[in-house]
C-alpha cells in the first residue's frame, strides 16, 4: 500500500514538472486573447481606456485561465519541447544527485547560513508581494500604465506560481537540508523542493524584466536580485541547489507567460 502510494505521487511529480516545462516551451508564441480584439471596426475615442480596467476586472479570471493552461500543457507535448525538457530535466537529475554532498559543503561555511538567511528574505511573499502592490499603487496613483500594470501582472505570476509550487511541495514532502544529516529525501513529511522563495523572486522579476525590457538596468537588475534569492536560499542551508534550480525555472517560466499572455 505504501508502495503505490509513493509511486502515485511520482507520477503526479512528474506530471506537475512537466507542465511547468511545458509551459516554457510553449509561451514563446502565445499570444494575449485581448490582443487580437483591440481592433475596432468603428471609430471611437472610448475604447482607448479600456484595456487597462480590463485586465483587473478580468484579475481572478485570468488566474483561472492560467491555471487550466499549465496543468494541460503536458498534454499538448511535442518533439520540439525537448530542448526544454531534457536539459532542465538532467540539470535537476544531476543536483538531486548530489545534493546531500553540496549541502554539506555549504554546512562548512561557517557564518554563510546565517547572512544568507537575511539576504534570502527578500525573496518572501510578504517582500516580493510588497513590490508588486508598490508598483500597483504607485502606477495608479501617479498616472503611470506600464508601472501599473507591471504591479498588476507581478501579482497574477506570484499567485500562479505559488499554486504550482505549493501543489509540487505537497506531493514531493522533501526534507530540508538541516534535517536528517541533509539526505533530502522525498515523500517525508518536508516541504522543501522546490524553493518557494526562489520561485516568488523570480516570478516578479521576470515580469519587471520584461516590462522594463528597454531599460537595462532595471532588467538585469531584476534578474540579479532573483538569482541572489535563489543561492542564498542554498547558501543559508535552507534549500539544496536543485530545490533553487527549479523553483528559479517555474517563477521565470510562469512570469514570461503571464506577462506575454496579458501585456497590453
Amino acid at each position: 500500500m505504501n508502495l503505490r502510494i509513493v509511486a502515485i505521487r511520482r507520477f503526479y511529480l512528474w506530471l506537475m514538472l512537466f507542465a511547468v516545462v511545458c509551459s516554457a516551451a510553449k509561451i514563446g508564441s502565445a499570444q494575449s486573447p485581448l490582443a487580437g480584439a483591440t481592433p475596432m471596426p468603428q471609430a471611437s475615442p472610448t475604447p482607448q481606456t479600456a484595456p487597462t480596467p480590463s485586465l483587473e476586472k478580468q484579475f481572478f479570471k485570468n488566474i483561472l485561465r492560467d491555471q487550466k493552461a499549465i496543468w494541460k500543457s503536458p498534454f499538448g507535448l511535442s518533439g520540439r519541447d525537448a530542448k526544454w525538457l531534457v536539459p532542465l530535466g538532467l540539470s535537476t537529475a544531476a543536483l538531486i544527485a548530489t545534493d546531500r554532498r553540496t549541502a554539506a559543503f555549504v554546512g562548512r561555511g561557517g557564518g554563510l547560513p546565517a547572512v544568507s538567511r537575511g539576504f534570502s528574505s527578500g525573496g518572501s511573499v510578504y517582500a516580493t508581494g510588497g513590490v508588486a502592490a508598490g508598483l500597483y499603487i504607485i502606477g495608479r496613483s501617479t498616472g503611470n500604465r506600464r508601472m501599473r500594470e507591471t504591479g498588476l501582472l507581478a501579482t497574477e505570476a506570484l499567485i500562479d506560481s505559488g499554486i504550482v509550487t505549493w501543489a509540487i511541495k505537497f506531493t514531493t514532502q522533501r526534507q530540508r537540508p538541516y534535517k536528517d544529516n541533509g539526505r533530502g529525501r522525498f515523500f517525508t513529511t518536508g516541504n522543501s523542493f522546490p524553493s518557494g522563495h526562489a520561485t516568488t523572486a523570480w516570478s516578479v522579476a521576470t515580469v519587471v524584466a520584461y516590462e522594463y525590457k528597454d531599460k537595462p538596468l532595471v532588467r538585469y537588475g531584476a534578474f540579479a536580485a532573483a538569482t541572489a534569492v535563489s543561492l542564498s536560499r542554498y547558501t543559508g542551508r535552507s534549500h539544496f541547489l536543485s530545490d533553487a534550480l527549479l523553483g528559479s525555472a517555474i517563477g521565470y517560466v510562469i512570469g514570461r507567460f503571464v506577462y506575454r499572455r496579458h501585456h497590453h
